[in-house]
């Protein structure tokens, strides 16, 4: 008898770019990638942190590269990766800016849409034009995608055309192979969060939503973005993979 096997988790072979890759969830998508055998491209507006991290992955026996470029300047970007071809992409580049939602300015609305969507948007149409059959497009997103809080109509709009964007893009996809599944984390203590814990009673707040009772760690994104990016994932794809603790099962 012929037992079935359980498809790879390896990605040898395969190539990755990585938006927002020098801290945070996009380092931590970069490496999971890399220690998963992906040769990875890192990308990120500070050169000399990007610097940093290659020579930290490279040292580590990883094939990584820096490529120092602000994704919502989409002529630039068509240009630094005109001809270059990934089996994997990871739209991770992101911000937030928490309001209540009548201090909300139109800076703010085009300063979080211009990255959150536009560039999530033509980065995928630039490097879909050379992806291969097998290619996975991994949309960063988040639990605020598909639930509601208090100071974040704007981010929460943003993740939820992400959504939007990423089920359209799988149904057109599909057919040339190429899969798109989102990747929606709870608040994950990085960086870019830490100032949110600043307030007084948010991580109370934020904890009594999840069952798990804890916020994220970037190696919580580690395994579910190699899965999503490998052929365990192969019939997976229009879907939105929860990593919030159980946020969003009330």
């Amino acid at each position: 008898m012929k037992l079935p096997q359980t498809p790879s988790l390896r990605l040898d072979g395969r190539s990755a770019l990585v938006t927002g890759a020098s801290q945070g969830i996009g380092l931590a998508c970069a490496c999971a990638l890399a220690q998963a055998g992906a040769r990875v491209t890192l990308v990120a507006r500070n050169a000399e942190r990007l610097e940093e991290v290659v020579a930290a992955l490279r040292t580590a026996g990883h094939e990584a590269e820096g490529l120092a470029l602000d994704v919502q300047d989409q002529g630039a970007t068509r240009r630094a990766l005109a001809g270059r071809r990934f089996d994997i992409l990871v739209n991770n580049a992101g911000t937030n800016r928490p309001k209540p939602i009548d201090q909300v300015t139109e800076e703010d609305y085009a300063a979080v849409m211009a990255l959150n969507v536009r560039a999530t948007y033509f980065l995928t149409q630039t490097v879909i034009e050379e992806m291969p059959a097998g290619g996975s497009v991994i949309n960063v997103s988040s639990q605020m995608g598909h639930v509601g809080a208090k100071n974040r109509s704007l981010y929460c709009a943003s993740k939820a055309a992400v959504e939007g964007m990423t089920r359209a893009m799988a149904v057109e996809l599909g057919p040339r192979g190429i899969r798109v599944n989102s990747l929606c984390p709870t608040f994950i203590e990085t960086p870019m969060t830490q100032p949110f814990f600043q307030e007084p009673g948010f991580r109370e707040a934020v904890l009594a939503q999840i069952p798990l009772e804890r916020l994220g760690r970037i190696e919580d994104v580690m395994g579910p973005v190699v899965f999503l990016a490998s052929p365990a994932a192969n019939l997976i794809t229009g879907s939105a993979l929860m990593v919030d603790g159980g946020w969003t099962a009330h």
